[in-house]
């Protein structure tokens, strides 16, 4: 049997490690051995890299992906996508959603992993169409985590649903790291008997039990795992590349990686790896086994936010109190999976929770969106006075909140003007409007200063 590994080094590696500020210098060198490597696909798009191109790279990542697909010719490029959140933490009308998908489609993205925070897959319907119209794999995610509503029976449900929904491959996405290896050999076993499409397995080595895990999961037949090159592997980020190529092949099961390629990637990204340790980008903690997360069930991203927030506050002295209240916060929202952007969320919320020294004293107006329906249907039971705090009766959501919202990318197309040069520019403002706008500027001067600079030097 083969197993498909995709390399998530261009992508999920290094926001898990070094929250995506890794230019395209730093990786253009080695995009025709990864092409070579035996890849089933290559993850390089999607999640944070958008935004930190943006805001953080004077990078354009419509530019950057043209320029991975223009040398990795031979193995398909991979994303990241959030339904209708597409990039961010709200949802966007069908005529973005779609226009979204099209244009990274003809900058050369071939597979789009594509989930809703909350597995409703209303969020995601606009998305696997359009995908699929424009004659690429759709993969729709199941987000894994553990409550009283998310049994084995749940997630088969969810599965079959996909399936009907014409995706081409369903993903187990495992966030947190905290799915053990009988949860998934069951959980794949189930699927497998269930749905025909391929099933692929995404997790995190934050808790330690990545290797464990994947390793079980191929033996209940999943067709594919994620991992990173292991100069850029372990902690947060993936089980590592080579190691899993290893392990599975000593059992029987075939890889088509190619180790000597594998090796020349793991060297090439070992310098990349010291010089973000040295900068301090890359903190060592982040590349330690946090077994605790098996307890709180929180994601090691979910985590470094809580801990940057109560830093900010002078209040790291309650860190475990706000740690406690995550599962009871969750428990009140009806206990959605705790994944971008309802991590955040939930982890804010509780922070405030405790610091304010009475409960939902002070809701944010993100979980009171969400306490509307706005984010999609919760999988348990709402707290409903939390609910009755917020609106009326009338003013709840009960459909798919997207239908409410009127076009909008035509409506900022003209209003941009000449200040967008493509359709890909106008999706960028949309997504991250101020970090875009700065964006634009900053390209318009320094394509004047030159063209300054060639005028003078022609003149001396």
């Amino acid at each position: 049997m083969k197993v498909n590994i995709t390399e998530t080094v261009l992508r999920d590696a290094q926001q898990s490690l070094i929250a995506t500020r890794m230019p395209f210098s730093d990786f253009e060198g080695i995009l025709e051995t990864l092409d070579n490597a035996g890849y089933y696909s290559l993850e390089c798009w999607g999640g944070a890299t958008f935004d930190s191109c943006l805001r953080y790279l004077d990078e354009d990542p419509w530019e950057r992906l043209r320029k991975i697909k223009a040398v990795c010719k031979k193995t398909p490029l991979q994303m990241l996508i959030r339904g209708q959140n597409i990039l961010g933490y709200k949802h966007y009308p069908d005529d973005v959603v779609r226009l979204f998908c099209r244009k990274a489609a003809e900058n050369g993205m071939d597979i789009f992993r594509i989930f809703d925070a909350l597995n409703d897959f209303r969020n995601i319907e606009v998305c696997i169409d359009e995908v699929k119209k424009c004659g690429k794999h759709a993969q729709g995610c199941i987000c894994y985590t553990t409550s009283p509503v998310h049994t084995i029976a749940k997630y088969i449900e969810m599965g079959k649903e996909l399936e009907k929904m014409g995706v081409d491959s369903i993903a187990i996405k495992d966030m947190a790291g905290i799915c053990g290896p009988q949860e998934a050999y069951d959980l794949v076993k189930a699927l497998k008997s269930e749905v025909k499409v391929p099933i692929f397995f995404h997790t995190h080595h934050t808790t330690g039990l990545g290797p464990i895990t994947y390793t079980k999961a191929v033996e209940a037949g999943v067709d594919g795992i994620d991992c990173a090159i292991s100069t850029m592997a372990g902690g947060t980020s993936q089980p590592a590349t080579e190691t899993m190529k290893y392990a599975l092949e000593q059992l029987g099961y075939e890889t088509s990686l190619d180790m000597d390629k594998l090796k020349q990637i793991a060297d090439f990204f070992a310098p990349v790896r010291k010089k973000f340790l040295d900068s301090g980008r890359l903190n060592p903690t982040v590349m330690g086994i946090k077994a605790d997360i098996l307890k709180y069930q929180v994601p090691g991203g979910m985590l470094s936010n809580m801990i940057a927030n109560l830093t900010d506050m002078h209040a790291m002295d309650r860190f475990d109190e706000a740690l406690a209240e995550i599962p009871n916060v969750r428990k009140d929202m009806g206990y959605p999976p705790l994944v971008t952007p309802m991590s955040q969320m939930v982890g804010n919320q509780a922070v405030t929770n405790v610091l304010v020294g009475e409960r939902y004293k002070n809701i944010s107006k993100e979980i009171k969106a969400y306490l509307r329906g706005e984010y999609g249907r919760a999988p348990g039971e709402i707290n409903q006075e939390l609910v009755a705090k917020c609106w009326k009766p009338e003013e709840l959501v009960t459909g798919r909140y997207a239908d409410s919202l009127e076009p909008l990318f035509e409506k900022t197309k003209k209003e941009l003007g000449s200040k967008a040069r493509s359709d890909e520019d106008v999706l960028s403002y949309i997504a991250f409007p101020q970090v875009a706008e700065k964006f634009f500027e900053a390209r318009e001067e320094k394509e004047s200063n030159t063209v300054t600079y060639t005028i003078e030097k022609k003149e001396d």
